[in-house]
C-alpha cells in the first residue's frame, strides 16, 4: 500500500506532498515533494498515531452509571464499590463485544494501539475459567477483530491494602498469587504467538496495595520486559504505602525495583518534586489520564517540574468514560492551567504546546507499549493517523499551528483514516467494522442490564 498526503508531519518538520510505502506493517519509505499516483491513498494532512497505553476495556459500558451523589462525600473508594458490583455480571461473550466496542471507538479517535491493563480474570465469585487466560484470549480476539495494535498487560492482583489484607468479595475475579499468575502470563503469550507480529504481552503488578514487596519480587524475575503499575492515584493511597512500607509510592518503588524504559508509572498524581526529577530520571514513562484522573477526581499530574526534568510521558483512557485523543491532551494541559492560574505551561521554554502534547505523547506511548513507532520514519510501524485541516475547527490555521488547533479547537471527527502496524482500519472517518461491532455491543448492554 502507498499512501500520498499532502503534508505529514516528520522527524525533520511538516513537508509537502509526501508518498509513504508500507510494507509487511512498516513504513519502507519515505518521499517528499513526491506526486500522487493513481492507486495512492491519497490523505489530507499525515500524523504518527498515538498509542493509548491504558485500557480497562469493560469499564466503558459502566460510563455515566456513577455520576449520581450519594449521601457523604463521593471519591474514587465509593466509584471503585460500583465497579466491583458491575464486574459481577460480565460473562466472556460480554467482555469481548465490551472491548471491541472500546478498540474501534480509540481507533476512531486517532489511536492506533492500546495498552491493555487486563484484571478481570476469573468467573463470577473467583472460581477460575478451566482455561485460566480465558478472557485475556477475549481481549485478544476484540483486538485481532477491530485491527488496532494491543499490549497485552496481565494484572498480578492479590490483595486488598498494603500489608497483604485478604482480597474483598468484589475483588475475587482479579485475584491471583504469583504461581497462578504466571501461569496465566504463560498461556496469554502462548496465544499471542498465532497474533499479528506487533501484539505484545507484558505484566502488570497493579499497585504497591494490590501486591507485596516479596511478591513483586518474585514475578520480575520471572519476567524480561514491559511492566506497567499504578502508582500514586490517590492520597489514601500514598498514606497507606507509606504507612506500611516506610516510603511514598513512588520513592519506595524507585528505591526497590528495577524502573528504567521498560516501565510504565500510571497516573503517578501525587508526588513530590523530588520523586517527579527522579521518576524522570529512571527512563521510565508516565503513563497519564486525564480524563479518568478528572472524572475520579485524582488530581493533577505534576507536568511542568517533569517535562523541564526531561521524563517521557503517554496518556491513556482508563476507565473509557470518554474515548477521546483532542480531549486527553487538552485536558492534561488545562488541569495545569487551573492549577497553575496560568496558561501554556506544558512546554519547556518557548514553543507549540500543542506539538509538545502530541509528539511527546506519540513517542512516549510508543515506548510503553513497547512498539517501534511515534514517529513517520523509514522502518517504524505504520502506526497512522490522517486528519482533515479543511475542517473548521483548522481551516484557519497554518501548517504550523495544526497541532495546536487538533489539540485545542477540534473534534476526534477531523479523523479520516488511521492505519494501526499498516491495517488500514478506519476510512472516511468511521471503522469498517462499526455496524457489526455497535449491533454486538449493545446485546451485549441488553444482556446485562436487568441484572444490575
Amino acid at each position: 500500500m502507498t499512501i500520498f498526503a499532502k503534508r505529514a508531519l516528520l522527524p525533520t518538520g511538516w513537508a509537502e506532498n509526501v508518498r509513504l510505502d508500507l510494507k509487511d506493517g512498516h513504513i519502507a519509505a519515505v518521499t517528499a515533494d513526491a506526486k500522487a499516483q493513481d492507486a495512492d491513498v491519497a490523505v489530507d494532512t499525515l500524523l504518527p498515531a498515538l498509542a493509548n497505553l491504558h485500557s480497562h476495556a469493560f469499564q466503558r459500558a459502566m460510563a455515566g452509571m456513577t455520576e449520581y451523589r450519594r449521601a457523604g462525600r463521593d471519591s474514587f473508594w465509593t466509584w471503585r464499590d460500583v465497579m466491583y458490583r458491575f464486574t459481577e455480571q460480565l460473562t466472556p461473550d460480554q467482555i469481548q463485544a465490551i472491548a471491541a466496542l472500546v478498540y474501534m471507538e480509540m481507533q476512531e479517535a486517532g489511536f492506533a494501539s492500546v495498552g491493555e491493563f487486563h484484571y478481570l480474570h476469573h468467573q463470577p465469585g473467583g472460581a477460575p475459567y478451566e482455561r485460566l487466560a480465558e478472557l485475556s484470549d477475549r481481549i485478544m480476539a476484540a483486538a485481532v477483530e477491530t485491527g488496532i495494535g494491543l499490549t497485552h498487560l496481565p494484572v498480578l492482583y492479590s490483595y486488598a491494602g498494603v500489608g497483604e489484607v485478604p482480597l474483598e468479595p468484589g475483588q475475587q475475579r482479579f485475584g491471583n498469587d504469583v504461581t497462578r499468575f504466571l501461569r496465566l502470563v504463560d498461556e496469554a503469550k502462548a496465544a499471542s504467538a498465532a497474533l499479528p507480529k506487533d501484539f505484545r504481552v507484558g505484566i502488570a503488578p497493579h499497585s504497591l496495595r494490590a501486591t507485596s514487596p516479596a511478591d513483586l519480587a518474585e514475578v520480575l524475575s520471572h519476567h524480561s520486559g514491559f511492566v506497567h503499575i499504578h502508582i500514586a492515584e490517590q492520597p489514601k493511597e500514598v498514606a497507606q504505602v507509606q504507612a506500611g512500607l516506610g516510603a511514598r509510592p513512588v520513592e519506595w518503588l524507585l528505591g526497590n525495583a528495577p524502573v528504567d524504559r521498560q516501565w510504565c508509572l500510571i497516573h503517578a498524581t501525587h508526588m513530590t518534586d523530588e520523586e517527579t526529577r527522579a521518576l524522570a530520571a529512571s527512563g521510565a514513562v508516565a503513563g497519564l489520564c486525564p480524563i479518568t484522573e478528572a472524572n475520579l477526581g485524582d488530581g493533577p499530574f505534576n507536568g511542568g517540574t517533569y517535562l523541564t526534568a526531561g521524563g517521557a510521558f503517554g496518556v491513556g483512557s482508563d476507565s473509557n468514560v470518554r474515548i477521546s485523543l483532542t480531549e486527553e491532551l487538552r485536558t492534561l494541559e488545562y488541569s495545569q492551567r487551573l492549577r497553575d492560574l496560568s496558561r501554556n505551561v506544558l512546554v519547556v521554554g518557548e514553543g507549540s504546546v500543542g506539538q509538545t502534547l502530541f509528539c511527546g505523547a506519540a513517542t512516549g506511548g510508543a515506548q510503553a507499549l513497547g512498539r517501534n513507532a511515534g514517529q513517520i520514519a523509514e522502518g517504524a510501524l505504520a502506526d497512522l493517523v490522517a486528519i482533515d485541516s479543511s475542517d473548521p475547527a483548522l481551516c484557519a490555521l497554518r501548517p504550523n499551528q495544526l497541532l495546536d488547533g487538533l489539540v485545542f479547537a477540534a473534534q476526534d471527527k477531523v479523523v479520516t483514516d488511521l492505519w494501526s502496524a499498516g491495517r488500514h482500519k478506519v476510512k472516511e472517518g468511521h471503522h469498517v467494522a462499526r455496524d457489526q461491532i455497535v449491533t454486538r455491543y449493545r446485546k451485549a448492554i441488553a444482556e446485562i442490564l436487568p441484572n444490575l
